[in-house]
């Protein structure tokens, strides 16, 4: 049962980024102690939200609960300025929770998909549908970036209508559960970022030429790979680690900010040479988010205009 209809009238002018994939509600539980905040997370979630706070015109594409899990989230997505017309509420599903468990001391994490109070299954992601797709088709059409890192039929079908309307394709996936989708999703993807801790090994199965890869390494920094072509980035020193969640995004916020300012009138004339001082961006953003708790502690505790000036290379 639908209980949140989409309106009759869908715009159709362009938008910055369209996104869809994981977007939770964050419940931090920090030192062993009880909840200490909750908030929108994810990474899609944390790449969208923070576009939007940097004034970028973002639009979610997302299925979430008629709940207050939901509420929260939409209302943290439109605080922020996004368009959130096509985030489908429904009262037969629940808005996805995830524990995060937080050593501020040494930096490190982990997250769980069990409350921690109540040892109960906390509710899951679920991707959108095929109707997500139609009722978001004018603004895959006229979007300059589409970003997911999930995956799902649907969602793969969101990628093709948007590269085939000419947007940048940035995908960042986790894992690969269907090899099938994932050729499908790679062959649209212009910008391909993963993990060499998760990834590496699948990838060298064929990565399309076109496609600019983004292989991370944790705390050493990444490498950009285009065919046989090879750059690496050292990683940006952080001044105080308290919490390391969210670094990965911020490379992403950083990225494509930088893209949707510098993006060239023809993607074949994107370039390895071209995306680095994107990257750099994002990492000395996410080096001085490390010294926050929370994916975009940064963006709470000193503003959007704080993070624009981290991202510019102006911030003292």
């Amino acid at each position: 049962m639908n209980d949140s209809r989409y309106p009759l009238m869908i715009s159709t002018e362009t938008v910055d980024v369209v996104g869809t994939g994981f977007t939770v509600l964050d419940r931090i539980y920090a030192d062993l102690r009880a909840v200490a905040s909750e908030e929108l997370g994810g990474s899609c979630g944390n790449v969208l939200l923070s576009l939007a706070m940097l004034d970028r015109c973002v639009a979610p594409v997302l299925n979430l609960g008629l709940d207050d899990v939901g509420n929260r989230l939409v209302g943290e997505f439109k605080g922020a300025g996004a368009e959130t017309r096509f985030i489908r509420r429904r009262s037969d599903r629940r808005s996805p929770v995830l524990a995060q468990h937080l050593d501020t001391v040494s930096g490190s994490h982990f997250f769980a998909f069990t409350c921690p109070e109540t040892n109960e299954e906390l509710p899951r992601y679920e991707p959108i549908e095929w109707e997500d797709v139609e009722h978001a088709r004018p603004m895959l059409m006229n979007c300059a970036i589409f970003y997911t890192d999930r995956l799902s039929d649907a969602i793969v079908e969101a990628m093709e209508t948007a590269a085939g309307a000419g947007a940048i394709v940035y995908f960042e996936p986790s894992e690969v559960q269907r090899a099938d989708l994932f050729r499908r999703a790679v062959a649209v993807t212009t910008v391909l970022k993963f993990s060499a801790d998760r990834l590496d090994g699948f990838m060298d199965e064929g990565v399309p030429g076109t496609a600019i890869s983004i292989v991370t390494y944790g705390e050493a920094g990444l490498e950009l790979r285009m065919g046989s072509n090879r750059h690496w980035c050292h990683s940006y020193p952080a001044s105080e680690v308290r919490d390391t969640c969210g670094s990965g995004d911020m490379v992403s916020v950083g990225l494509i900010d930088w893209l949707l300012a510098h993006r060239p009138s023809r993607q074949s004339d994107l370039n390895l040479d071209m995306l680095v001082p994107g990257i750099e961006a994002g990492q000395r953003l996410a080096a001085e988010n490390c010294a926050y708790v929370g994916a975009r502690g940064l963006f709470r505790q000193r503003g959007a205009a704080y993070a624009r000036s981290v991202l510019s290379g102006e911030a003292e």
